[in-house]
């Protein structure tokens, strides 16, 4: 399981997706979960970051399941209309 950071904003998104990425290439099970109950701040870069961690997912053949996500971040999604492209479960 991959853990998101308690923030994640456009001053630090692309250093969260390289740690991110770099968690990825060990990761064994068939499913990806990436645990998004520590997160507090962020802003729409967070959403760009989880939609690139989901291409770099199904590009290895893997399912993509967001946890834990908050609800402010599900808003989000929501408006932007990408809710479908992120699986979650609580």
């Amino acid at each position: 399981m991959l853990v998101l950071p308690e923030v994640i904003t456009q001053a630090n998104a692309v250093a969260c997706l390289a740690a991110l990425s770099k968690d990825l290439s060990g990761q064994a099970q068939a499913d990806v979960v990436l645990d998004a109950g520590n997160l507090k701040r962020f802003d729409s870069a967070a959403l760009a970051l989880l939609l690139e961690v989901r291409r770099e997912v199904l590009k290895m053949g893997k399912k993509f399941v967001l946890k834990e996500a908050p609800q402010r971040l599900q808003d989000l999604a929501a408006l932007y209309g990408i809710t479908e492209l992120l699986p979650s479960q609580p």
